[in-house]
């Protein structure tokens, strides 16, 4: 039997039999909050045995969402939670028809990214507050769920880096090639910024990239694919369209407006 010294040296830790986990919060993970059980050590100590702690997949998945770069805001979004409701129904309930397909949409890839690294990816459509980042989102975590590697980017803050980057070429090599070789990489926002010809090449260079490799990107936008052409170029938006089943997400109000009428109603 190891003791405690033997087993630290050589970073092999044996695995406890029927450990007890202990309960997971319903809320986000919490970063830098030190476990109860094994004081942010990552092991649990009976006498000269070491185990490790059941915090350690906790500790797993908060890696996960850093690299990915996914808001503490949408950690949380889960396709199970998406709610129909936000699509209240007109005359021909054409909402909640586009919000049924995109959900479904949405499903069939998360299935099919774990069937294989290689395919279509998705392009969710529609005004502001009509659940196209949720479900961006949720694809996101669900896939990182399953241990599977993605990069969440936001449009607007990646142009920013970009710029950034424009006298450094070799960090603009680095977060370019991420974003290109990433198995599953998310573009959150792609709107009517104020786009380079410079910035412009440089989302061509990942979307060409892409659809040449056939790996998959999940991308949102409030664009229609006309205004798509005039902002980031027909080319880009060609690949975009060839390389992507479109749904198009619409809603009689937007859906962070209900959200923040909800919580009112309840605070009184």
């Amino acid at each position: 039997m190891k003791n405690v010294k033997d087993i630290l040296s050589t970073n092999l830790i044996p695995s406890r039999p029927n450990y007890e986990k202990p309960k997971e919060s319903k809320e986000s993970p919490s970063y830098g909050s030190q476990c109860p059980i094994c004081q942010d050590r990552g092991i649990v100590l009976e006498g000269d045995i070491a185990y490790p702690c059941s915090c350690m997949e906790t500790r797993k998945l908060e890696n996960q969402f850093r690299h990915a770069r996914i808001s503490r805001e949408l950690m949380n979004c889960r396709l199970d939670k998406f709610r129909f409701d936000y699509y209240s129904a007109d005359l021909s309930e054409s909402h909640r028809e586009g919000a049924v397909k995109a959900l479904n949409a949405a499903k069939s890839f998360v299935d099919d990214c774990l069937r294989s690294p290689y395919g279509l990816g998705l392009l969710f459509t529609g005004p502001v507050g009509s659940g196209k980042t949720y479900l961006a989102a949720s694809i996101a975590n669900e896939l990182m769920e399953h241990n599977l590697k993605v990069l969440f980017l936001i449009v607007p803050d990646l142009l920013d880096e970009l710029r950034a980057t424009y006298k450094s070429d070799l960090n603009e090599l680095d977060l370019l090639d991420s974003a290109r070789s990433i198995p599953i990489l998310i573009l959150d926002d792609l709107g009517a910024h104020n786009y380079t010809e410079w910035t412009r090449n440089r989302l061509y260079s990942i979307i060409n990239y892409r659809l040449n490799e056939q790996l998959p990107t999940v991308i949102t936008s409030n664009l229609s694919l006309d205004e798509m052409e005039d902002y980031i170029g027909l080319r880009t938006t060609s690949r975009i369209i060839q390389s992507s089943r479109i749904f198009r997400l619409t809603v009689q109000k937007d859906i962070r407006l209900q959200i923040y009428q909800e919580r009112e109603v309840k605070a009184k």
